[in-house]
């Protein structure tokens, strides 16, 4: 190979997450790699086209930006309104959302783990990529793939339950809730609560192996160091539905704590780059450079001070041990701490069925438009999320901005996949393992990069190299 000769591989699409994506990793002469990043190669555009609306239409509209994470989306969105409004929604109202929160965060934990991750773990990362699948999985492991189809089905029972949708949900409104939840649909979702619990114990099981057997591999598999950015409450504990934002570094020293919201311009920035249409969120006082943090379920459980529940408590402890008791940076604990979460999830299901005012019908509080301006947040599968919107007096939407959970760790997952690239792609002898094993970096936080449905079986992948001239010089394709 001529030594001034460089080439570039594309796996495209990435598999086996939420949207569509492609990764290029850049080679030197001598076959090493220099440089890899992930490209977001979709545009959708609903800030813009939400301008116009009415500030009361969003947490309608804007469940449709994700089939996996709606609930996410319309509770911040809520937040923004009812700040807009000056109104608080009532106790029970809070109840029903901590649960339609939770059966989101479950059912969007379960898809990842056991549909889209645990083919790695159990069928191996340089296994037949036309088995390495969910179809793969339930051929050998029948019983896992069930049970996660079951555990996802419960998240979503939470929603269907109350209000009557499972995807896209519908009820939640300015002031509280449309509908109550009845006694009957009440002891209906109880009745689930063993059958989760074991089949997160199982997924925690699968993990916590794999680890033991693959103890080098996760160790060193994009350990990067960054700062870390969550939601809390007011003692530090863990928090998805409502709370104030925590920044720490990467040493664990808290930089920021007990912020409102509201008030996330103050310290988060973005600015663009040239091959995604993914922005660059930075922590704002540390400037661009050195200002990338990451959230999701690594990044809470790195900033927060306990669980709420105590069989996730004492997975929190055993994590906490894993780099006595600072930050855990490496990528592939995104998996065991997406899980210590469902724990949670389903302890904190259970304990909001038993409170004996989750059925009332005292659900919702009325109130008018009064303010320009509202901000919502809450804790997305993948992260902390904001809405924010801008109103003129009629309650018109001026602006809109979402600051998505993704493209909050978009920075982090770019520096992943070139770690990770460069750790175990060789550029002369390339193997479609290797590549595995790079998307697997995206797949550790589990983008959700649109509302796409995903095919089953074979996934296509093309991957070409090209000379220093723009030329392709080899391609490998995978129907």
């Amino acid at each position: 190979m001529d030594k001034a000769e460089k080439r570039t591989v594309y796996i495209s699409p990435v598999t086996r997450i939420e949207g569509h994506a492609k990764i290029s990793i850049q080679l030197d002469a001598d076959g090493k790699v220099e440089d890899a990043k992930f490209h977001v190669n979709e545009f959708r555009g609903f800030e813009k086209f939400c301008e116009g609306r009415m500030y009361t239409e969003m947490p309608t509209i804007t469940p449709r930006i994700c089939g996996i994470c709606p609930t996410s989306h319309t509770l911040a969105s809520v937040k923004a309104c009812e700040m807009i409004q000056g109104t608080q929604p009532t106790y029970t109202a809070n109840l029903l959302r901590r649960l339609m929160h939770i059966g989101q965060n479950l059912s969007s934990h379960a898809l990842s783990f056991f549909h889209l991750s645990s083919p790695d773990f159990l069928l191996g990362y340089d296994s037949d990529p036309a088995k390495r699948n969910i179809i793969g999985v339930a051929e050998k492991y029948r019983d896992v793939a069930v049970s996660g189809i079951r555990l996802r089905k419960f998240g979503q029972e939470l929603s269907e339950r109350i209000t009557g949708k499972k995807i896209h949900i519908m009820g939640i409104v300015p002031g509280g809730m449309a509908f109550p939840l009845t006694e009957e649909n009440r002891k209906a979702l109880l009745d689930w609560m063993p059958e989760a619990i074991a089949t997160v114990q199982t997924g925690l099981s699968i993990i916590k192996r794999f680890h033991e057997e693959n103890e080098q591999m996760v160790k060193t598999f994009a350990p990067i160091q960054t700062l870390y950015l969550g939601t809390i409450g007011p003692n530090g504990e863990h928090e998805l539905y409502d709370g104030k934002l925590r920044f720490i570094d990467a040493d664990g020293t808290i930089l920021q704590d007990q912020i409102n919201p509201a008030n996330y311009l103050d310290y988060i920035a973005e600015r663009s780059v040239s091959w995604s249409y993914l922005k660059y969120p930075y922590y704002k006082p540390y400037g661009f450079d050195k200002g990338f943090y990451r959230v999701g379920p690594l990044a809470r459980l790195n900033i927060c001070s306990r669980m709420k529940t105590p069989l996730a408590q004492q997975e929190f402890e055993l994590f906490k041990k894993i780099n006595d008791g600072k930050p855990v940076h490496g990528t592939f604990y995104y998996h065991y701490t997406r899980l210590i979460e469902a724990l949670s999830d389903v302890e904190d299901a259970e304990r909001i069925l038993n409170d004996p005012q989750v059925t009332s019908t005292h659900i919702q509080h009325h109130g008018r438009w009064n303010y320009e301006e509202g901000i919502g947040s809450s804790e997305a599968p993948r992260g902390t999320l904001f809405h924010h919107y801008k109103t003129n007096e009629t309650g018109k939407l001026l602006n809109v901005n979402l600051l998505i959970a993704t493209g909050q760790n978009n920075p982090s997952m770019n520096r992943s996949v070139m770690e990770v690239a460069k750790q175990y792609v060789d550029g002369n002898h390339i193997e479609e393992g290797m590549l595995n094993r790079v998307e697997s970096t995206i797949r550790c936080y589990d983008p959700c990069l649109s509302c796409s449905t995903h095919a089953i079986g074979k996934m296509p992948l093309k991957i070409e190299i090209f000379d220093t001239e723009g030329k392709p010089v080899h391609t490998l394709i995978r129907d």
